[in-house]
């Protein structure tokens, strides 16, 4: 994995929010999916963290985000946490997976990552939280990846030319996204890597009967 990807860990990450802005709109979901690889070379999904998250103090929360990801914020059966524990069960298993295979940074996978991480950073900032893992702006964003791969920008289009099924009633749940995003860029991720591996293959042996 340190070497594949340059060091980084590819964690993907989804959130769903009370708005827009992460300075001033409460995360209210947080799902992670740590990605690694086979004895065959493949890459796929590991473990997956799942956190409800209570909105910090004078947080805004827009009725129109509420009626996209259907959360209830009040609804006592989130068992909803604060934001630094959030991060700290968010943060520790991504460490750990850091440690063991070697990788000195996480970086964010996600769709539209910058946006999912730009209301990480702001959730880091407010707690004073040392210990982030993620590198603080590189991203992979499978929306990008999916247009080039598949011509779609939309996830769900994305994983449905991936051969992905994708369940529109379970879309916008933070970890169920986050699992879906994760399918597709390993989908990417191996694609390309079946692809490449003859060309390099084919210019190997060109280069010994050059020789």
């Amino acid at each position: 994995m340190a070497s594949r990807f340059r060091g980084f860990l590819p964690v993907v990450v989804d959130m769903e929010m009370g708005g827009f802005e992460c300075t001033t709109d409460a995360v209210l979901e947080i799902g992670a999916v740590i990605l690694g690889f086979d004895e065959a070379g493949n890459l796929g999904t590991g473990e997956r963290i799942g956190v409800h998250v209570a909105a910090f103090p004078g947080a805004r929360i827009l009725e129109e985000a509420l009626k996209v990801n259907k959360i209830d914020p009040d609804n006592p059966l989130r068992h909803a946490v604060e934001e630094r524990e959030a991060l700290d069960l968010v943060f520790a298993p991504i460490r750990r997976a850091m440690k063991d295979t070697g990788c000195k940074r996480a970086v964010l996978v996600g769709h539209n990552a910058h946006f999912d991480l730009g209301f990480l950073n702001a959730m880091v900032t407010r707690t004073g939280h040392k210990k982030n893992p993620f590198h603080p702006f590189t991203v992979f964003d499978t929306a990008t990846l999916g247009s080039l791969a598949y011509g779609q920008t939309v996830l769900a289009k994305a994983c449905k030319e991936a051969g992905l099924d994708f369940d529109g009633k379970q879309a916008h749940g933070a970890l169920y996204d986050a699992e879906m995003t994760a399918l597709l860029f390993c989908s990417i991720v191996n694609t390309w890597s079946q692809q490449i591996r003859p060309a390099q293959e084919f210019m190997e042996a060109s280069n010994t009967t050059q020789a």
